[in-house]
């Protein structure tokens, strides 16, 4: 360019605006599990460039839709060992709901052989127990959707539970967590009040009374959820007293538990389902309005004992857990569990404020803390003195202490 006149240097001055806030990511924290598959946390915040400097802003200021992941997968190394499992069994019943086991056995990934399952303690376990369903019973058959098998009541039940109906009320619930449901009433202008103000907010509420009625009929959103819960040493019969569901329509009404799962729109009225353990979760789909269901639900003594001794279960919104104790001769065989259920309108966070699963070459092989979100069932395991924070995806979760 020398033949070139060169133009004289020129500098403007520019005042653009500030860039708009961003998401930044820390690098993430250690990985939840020694080996395999596991979760790392890392630091999610919204941050803003103002005057050449990092300025910290309010969450809702970022793009949402854009927020990064705040459990990112991580493996340190392939496991050694890990859990291996028979093919279920057949049902155990010929028609109706039953159950299906299978055999677990710890397999060494390097020889493919079983080996000692202490090899194996230290990672989480799979399901060894579910529901299935033979088919409705020859009395029943027509009647229900696959996996559905319910009861009928004679007119004389019928008679005296609708004469029991109109001596309960079903109350709104919201009780601190606690190892057992405590029924709460809340003040107001009488009891047509109260009745009205369940009414419009039965959808995605926690029903702990012993007994009561739900009115789940004309309610507005197109999908209603309740859920029932009661100690750990009962369980939960409903009965159907009425429904309006359209099955033609496409309009269903979905019963879940820990152990159960039943579905069904046609003869409904006057049928009885049995949750088998202390909670149970039910759906309502309707697309009609005005149409749906009235339940009454009952507690009782479980026939069966589905949980160990040193078990609890913990009702929301808010509480402490602190892991149960194991008396000498459990500590070999038994894992305590903690059932956790919410509100369906719900979600559960749960943090670990101390922990401490004792030395290192200890907590490696035996002491871990598994938790499982139920709508999922995923699995995550801590260990050693990580202090963590877990969030569920639906209303509840299941805490498991290893040794």
């Amino acid at each position: 360019c020398q033949p070139v006149p060169k133009p004289e240097s020129k500098v403007e001055v520019c005042d653009l605006n500030p860039c708009p806030p961003r998401w930044k990511v820390a690098p993430a924290g250690p990985c939840s599990s020694s080996c395999g598959l596991g979760l790392a946390v890392q630091l999610v915040t919204c941050v803003q460039i103002l005057h050449g400097k990092e300025v910290l802003q309010e969450e809702h200021l970022c793009p949402v839709a854009e927020k990064p992941l705040t459990s990112v997968p991580c493996v340190i190394r392939t496991c050694s060992y890990e859990w291996n499992f028979s093919d279920w069994s057949e049902c155990s019943t010929s028609c109706g709901n039953g159950i299906q086991t299978r055999q677990d056995f710890c397999l060494s990934s390097l020889t493919h052989k079983p080996v000692n399952p202490l090899f194996c303690r230290r990672f989480p376990k799979a399901l060894v127990v579910r529901g299935c369903s033979a088919g409705p019973c020859p009395e029943q058959e027509g009647t229900l959707s696959p996996g559905a098998r319910l009861q009928p009541l004679t007119s004389a039940t019928h008679l005296a539970t609708t004469a029991a109906a109109t001596e309960h009320r079903h109350k709104d619930l919201d009780v601190p967590l606690s190892a057992g449901p405590r029924e709460q009433t809340k003040p107001g202008g009488g009891e047509e009040d109260t009745a009205k103000r369940c009414f419009l907010r039965i959808c995605g509420n926690l029903f702990l009374n012993a007994t009561g009625i739900i009115n789940m009929t004309g309610v507005e959103s197109r999908d209603c959820t309740v859920a029932i819960g009661r100690p750990l040493r009962e369980e939960i019969s409903v009965i159907i007293l009425e429904s309006s569901l359209n099955c033609s329509a496409g309009e269903v009404l979905l019963f879940s538990g820990r152990m159960m799962w039943r579905t069904g729109c046609r003869k409904l009225p006057l049928s009885l389902i049995n949750s088998r353990t202390n909670t149970l979760i039910v759906k309502q789909r309707v697309v009609l309005p005005g149409n749906g269901v009235i339940l009454q639900y009952n507690s009782r003594t479980a026939t069966k004992k589905y949980y160990q001794d040193c078990d609890q279960q913990l009702f929301g919104p808010q509480g402490e857990i602190v892991n149960p104790v194991q008396s000498p001769d459990q500590r070999q065989e038994v894992m305590c569990r903690t059932f956790i259920t919410v509100a369906p309108r719900q979600r559960i966070s749960i943090r670990a404020l101390i922990t401490d699963l004792g030395p290192e070459g200890s907590y490696t092989h035996f002491n871990y803390i598994l938790i499982r979100d139920v709508s999922t069932m995923k699995t995550v395991v801590f260990h050693g003195k990580q202090q963590f924070l877990w969030q569920s995806t639906g209303s509840q979760a299941e805490i498991e202490f290893h040794e």
